[in-house]
């Protein structure tokens, strides 16, 4: 633990598995040792019309602002580590057009410079509950539906990743648990598939696809209204801790490293603590990594830890 952290200067607080950062992450990031984190999940800012408190850049600028952070990144993971970004779209100003600025990044991470990652696998994050957006083509014009699907690039920098879905199988659905009890008929189906005794085994879970539902509906949480009794601003653009959780599991195994230089509220390493990963965070807001620490009980915002 302390080689990887030798050349980081002190820690902003620390838990039993992880230690979080005050300050920008490309160049915190350059303190890191090669080949020595498994994992990165992250959601850095997006390139978003309206901006944020948080920061962001805008669409047409954004792969050249990405591309030192993808440098670093490739540098510090290991051979079978991956980079999974959660990076949500945006549209054209003043028209009902989607950017390709999301894409653009991705391209460019898999096919320019010496230090290209592979797309292990693109995934979606559906959020049922997300609000009718953009307002002025949704809900004022009519003329487009809610946006409320949001890319999440799996990448690695090589074709095999650590990986394994065992690890986060989904409970059977009823139908599947009445067709493992009684049973159905093997053999070729109409559309050409050879439907063979295997699917009827137990194997102690579905196996996920590429689309999480996974409802951003916090209102109320500990870390909500620790923020709020505080005075503390919670982070505006948080995702829920299920989906770095999602990722930890898949991708990583007990006492592996996670980083997220884009730390925000810090959802990223209370998802590996609970997973018994070492995790290390990076932010540059003062009084979101403050308010982090309410992630993690135990902890207090008044003082460093």
């Amino acid at each position: 633990m302390n080689e990887i952290l030798s050349k980081l200067p002190e820690p902003y607080y620390g838990t039993r598995y992880g230690v979080a950062y005050l300050g920008d992450a490309l160049k915190l990031s350059k303190s890191i040792p090669d080949n020595s984190v498994n994992l990165i999940v992250t959601s850095p800012p997006f390139a978003l019309n309206k901006k944020k408190p948080y920061g962001n850049v805008s669409s047409d600028k954004y792969v050249d602002w990405f591309k030192p952070f993808a440098k670093e990144f490739w540098r510090v993971l290991t051979d079978d580590g991956s980079l999974v970004v959660h990076i949500g779209g945006s549209w054209e100003r003043g028209r009902p057009t989607r950017s390709l600025y999301h894409l653009e990044l991705l391209v460019d991470l898999c096919r320019n410079g010496d230090r290209v990652f592979y797309l292990a696998q693109d995934f979606y994050w559906f959020n049922p509950a997300r609000l009718p957006s953009p307002a002025q083509w949704v809900t004022v014009k009519r003329v487009r539906v809610k946006d409320a699907v949001d890319p999440i690039w799996w990448l690695s920098k090589t074709p095999h990743p650590k990986a394994s879905n065992r690890k986060i199988l989904a409970p059977y659905t009823k139908a599947m648990k009445r067709l493992l009890e009684r049973g159905y008929n093997a053999g070729l189906r109409p559309s050409g598939h050879n439907i063979s005794d295997k699917f009827q085994q137990d194997r102690g879970g579905a196996i996920p696809p590429n689309l999480l539902a996974i409802s951003n509906t916090e209102s109320n949480s500990d870390y909500l209204r620790s923020c709020r009794a505080a005075s503390l601003p919670s982070h505006p653009a948080r995702y829920p801790v299920e989906l770095p959780d999602f990722f930890v599991r898949f991708l990583t195994d007990e006492d592996d490293w996670i980083l997220d230089p884009f730390a925000g509220s810090n959802a990223t390493g209370r998802a590996a603590e609970n997973n018994l990963r070492r995790w290390i965070a990076f932010e540059k807001e003062e009084s979101y990594l403050k308010g982090s620490k309410f992630r993690f009980p135990g902890l207090s915002a008044d003082t460093k830890d």
